[in-house]
Parts: structure tokens; sequence; C-alpha cells
């Protein structure tokens, strides 16, 4: 009993290693093929789809339809894009339009998840993205990201918003609150998970304060929001 015990507990950390040395072989294969696209070329369902099982994290990874929207703009978006929260959508953003040259600023709270972002960044060399460690902060009415909006760009053509979690106070009120002024005609957001409570309370107030054009997509896992500025 002891030496099948002793077994177990050496064989655990061994399958996870390997497990690990897996996933990042297959993301590694994933991530040639997404650079390996011609600039301003979305990739298609199947590469994301690979992308997205290689990447790992089930519970809380973007459906392939959100991913499907992220990747189509980000292929062509012409100005900086703002991302709240980070994941495998900021890889998507990073080679998609940080590789032509567009700014990507991303916004962080978690400082693990943030190493671990990072770090695929580097590995990846998946084009230039400010990945900013941006702790949750009380601005009195909600709470969302401490932004480092003196270094941040003053205009921005595409938001993808899936942060701050859900159960923040506010929820994600704040974005249009703190960047809104940043948000030019044409500016797009993708606002994920938009049937929720929550979320429908963040549209109304959205629209209450600023001029926008909502689209409601309904998907296979929930409902995407895209808002486009007057």
């Amino acid at each position: 009993m002891i030496l099948e015990a002793l077994e177990q507990w050496v064989a655990r950390p061994l399958k996870r290693a390997a497990q690990t040395a897996w996933q990042r072989q297959r993301l590694r294969r994933a991530m040639r093929r997404l650079l390996a696209l011609p600039m301003g070329v979305a990739p298609e369902r199947p590469l994301l789809a690979e992308l997205r099982a290689a990447w790992g994290n089930d519970r809380c990874a973007a459906d392939l339809d959100f991913l499907s929207e992220v990747a189509r703009l980000a292929a062509v978006t012409l100005g900086p894009v703002l991302e709240c929260g980070s994941g495998l959508t900021t890889l998507l953003l990073g080679a998609l339009a940080g590789r032509r040259g567009v700014e990507v600023w991303a916004l962080e709270h978690e400082p693990e998840w943030r190493r671990r972002v990072a770090a695929a960044l580097r590995d990846h060399k998946a084009g230039q993205v400010y990945l900013w460690f941006s702790p949750l902060s009380d601005y009195g009415e909600f709470v969302w990201y401490a932004a480092p909006l003196p270094l941040m760009p003053d205009a921005f053509r595409l938001v993808v918003c899936d942060g701050p979690p859900a159960g923040t106070r506010g929820g994600r009120v704040g974005l249009l609150s703190l960047i809104g002024d940043r948000l030019p005609a044409g500016a797009v957001i993708l606002l994920d998970d938009a049937a929720g409570d929550t979320e429908q309370h963040t549209l109304r107030r959205w629209m209450r304060d600023a001029p926008l054009v909502v689209a409601l997509r309904q998907l296979p896992h929930g409902t995407l929001a895209e808002l486009t500025r007057c």
C-alpha cells in the first residue's frame, strides 16, 4: 500500500508535466500557423478551434463565435485596440493587429494570469501588446481597472470587453465612463455574454451616455453585442 501510494504521488506531477509540455507544443504549432497568415487575413474556425483547445482553460476561455468576431475585426482595424481582461484573445489581437503595427493595450487585474499571458506573448512572438497589470479600483459608482490613462492612446478604434469579471460592482459600466472620450465615431466595442442581467444594465447605461448603434447576435453559447460609436 505504501509503495502504491508513493508511485501515485510521484506519477501525478510527472503526468501533469507531460500534459503541460504537450499542451505547449500544440499551442506552438497553432501559433505558427496563425502567424503565417498574410497580413489582414483572419484565421478560419478550424484554426481558432485548434488554438482554443491548445490554450486550455476551458472553463473561462472565449467560445469560437466570439473568437471569430475578435479575429475578424483585429485583422482589419486601423487604429489602437483596447482589451478589458486578457487570455487567448490577447494572442489573437497581438498576432492580427499588433503585428501590423497597430497598438494593442490589454488590462488584467489578476497577477498570476497576467504572467501566464505575458509568457505566452513572449514565447510565441505574437506581436506588440502592452499588457498592463491593472488592479480593480473603486471609482465610487462602480469598480473598474486602474488603467494607465496618461500613457494610453487618445483614441481606440476597437474595444474587446470581456472584463471585469461577473459580480464586480457596476459590471462593465466603467469602460465608457473612463474611456468613452477616447472612442471616436466608428469605434467598435465587442461585449461578450451580453444577455446577462449585469451586461444588460451595462448596455442600457452605455446607450444613455453615448450615441451607439447596437447589434445583438444570438450565438450557440450566448449573446454577443457589437456596438458602434456614432
